[in-house]
């Protein structure tokens, strides 16, 4: 029985669609990603919307199947924001268009947040408290995701609450936050450059007898501490980025070079 307002769905539905949305993931595949577990998510909703109308149903499941990778954190907005539109009957076109418009953003808007901003922080302080025994750091780890997962219901009742209004609001602020966002991630990552990657040089040069040069101390650290650690970063950044090398190959690169340099003295 619909309720008042044509609505069908109540907040319960909701809710079991934004604990939904973390199937995502399920079936992901090359040709159509996350096509699979978008529409397994939304598919107990989309069930009631279009109880007595099977057509309906099948429109509605088809649409979903189509191409969509967006961010897993952030997707419930987007299954709250169609939900509402398919329990008002939109047009077809209208609600698979906005699909498309708006899974790119969500899915730049979630990186920049959660993977190059939040994520290392969290992982930066936690790493640092566990390596110093510190068992604060794997609780805060886990406690933070835990908050993420359970604020995917939070998007979806948003989503599904703005409606047709979220489309301005997206607009309005996705350029802003995502700006912020990756600003404040560049910092961090700076910030985890410097601590965890390490290169430091024992090679010394002996100018007399009473004096030797220390190449680290002495002649990198003097001109820019950590210079061969951002260094090195930004070399495989490049041959990532530029040259389109595997990660894999740079990893044993890494390891191969380490272990030649330190067998003969250098670092």
């Amino acid at each position: 029985m619909e309720s008042k307002g044509g609505k069908v769905l109540t907040k319960g539905d909701i809710t079991k669609l934004g604990f939904m949305s973390s199937f995502l993931q399920a079936g992901f595949n090359y040709e159509r990603m996350q096509a699979s577990g978008f529409t397994l998510a939304q598919l107990p909703a989309l069930k009631k919307i279009y109880k007595e109308d099977q057509e309906g149903l099948a429109a509605a499941m088809t649409d979903n199947l189509e191409f969509i990778n967006t961010h897993p954190n952030l997707v419930g907005f987007l299954m709250g924001l169609l939900i509402s539109l398919e329990e008002a009957k939109e047009n077809r076109a209208t609600i698979k268009g906005l699909k498309v418009a708006l899974f790119g953003p969500l899915a730049g808007i979630g990186d920049a947040i959660f993977w190059f901003t939040f994520l290392p922080i969290i992982a930066g302080i936690s790493a640092s408290l566990a390596m110093a025994g510190n068992a604060l750091g794997p609780i805060l780890f886990f406690t933070f995701y835990l908050a993420v997962f359970f604020l995917r219901i939070f998007w979806t009742h948003l989503g599904y609450n703005l409606g047709t209004k979220a489309i301005s609001v997206i607009k309005d602020q996705s350029e802003v936050i995502g700006k912020a966002a990756t600003v404040l991630g560049i910092t961090v990552m700076g910030g985890l450059i410097a601590s965890y990657v390490k290169i430091h040089v024992i090679t010394e040069i002996v100018v007399n007898e009473a004096k030797t040069v220390n190449i680290q101390t002495d002649f990198f650290d003097m001109i820019f501490p950590n210079l061969l650690s951002i260094g090195y970063v930004f070399l495989m950044f490049f041959f990532l980025k530029k040259k389109r090398v595997s990660p894999v190959v740079l990893i044993v690169f890494t390891f191969i070079l380490s272990i030649i340099l330190s067998f003969l003295g250098i670092l």
